[in-house]
C-alpha cells in the first residue's frame, strides 16, 4: 500500500477496503486467466509437459497483460488511483513494477508448488 497515494491520503477504512477489494480482484483475474488457459491449452494438463508449459505461459502472459491494461485504465484514464513516489515505474509501459512483479512471482511460485507432485510423472 505505501506504493500508492492512498496510503498517505486515505482513511484506515479506505485503505482496508482497497486491500480487500484489490486482493479479491487479483484472485478473480488469476482464476479467469487460469480457466481461460485451461480451456484453450489444457488437454493433458497437468501430466503432459507441453500442456503445462502452454497453460503456465498463457496464464502468466494473460495476467501480466491484464495488469498492464488495468494499471493504465485506472491511473491514466479513470484516475481511480495513483502511484506514490516510492513506486518504481517500468519505462516503456509506464506501469508500476510492483503489480508486474506480483503477477510474475506469485503465480510462478503457486504453479511450482502445485505442479511439484507431477514433475516425476510428466510426459515430454
Amino acid at each position: 500500500m505505501p506504493l500508492y497515494t492512498l496510503w498517505n491520503t486515505g482513511t484506515v477504512g479506505e485503505i482496508l477496503f482497497a486491500a480487500v477489494h484489490c486482493t479479491g480482484g487479483d484472485i478473480l483475474i488469476a482464476m479467469s486467466a487460469l480457466m481461460l488457459s485451461l480451456l484453450i491449452f489444457g488437454a493433458g494438463w497437468p501430466l503432459k509437459r507441453s500442456a503445462v508449459y502452454r497453460v503456465v505461459g498463457f496464464t502468466m502472459v494473460t495476467g501480466v497483460g491484464y495488469t498492464v491494461f488495468s494499471e493504465w485504465l485506472n491511473i491514466v484514464v479513470r484516475e481511480a488511483w495513483a502511484y506514490s513516489d516510492l513506486m518504481p515505474i517500468v519505462p516503456v509501459i509506464d506501469a508500476g513494477l510492483s503489480p508486474l512483479l506480483q503477477w510474475i512471482v506469485i503465480p510462478g511460485l503457486a504453479f511450482a508448488w502445485a505442479l511439484h507432485p507431477f514433475r516425476q510423472s510428466g510426459e515430454s
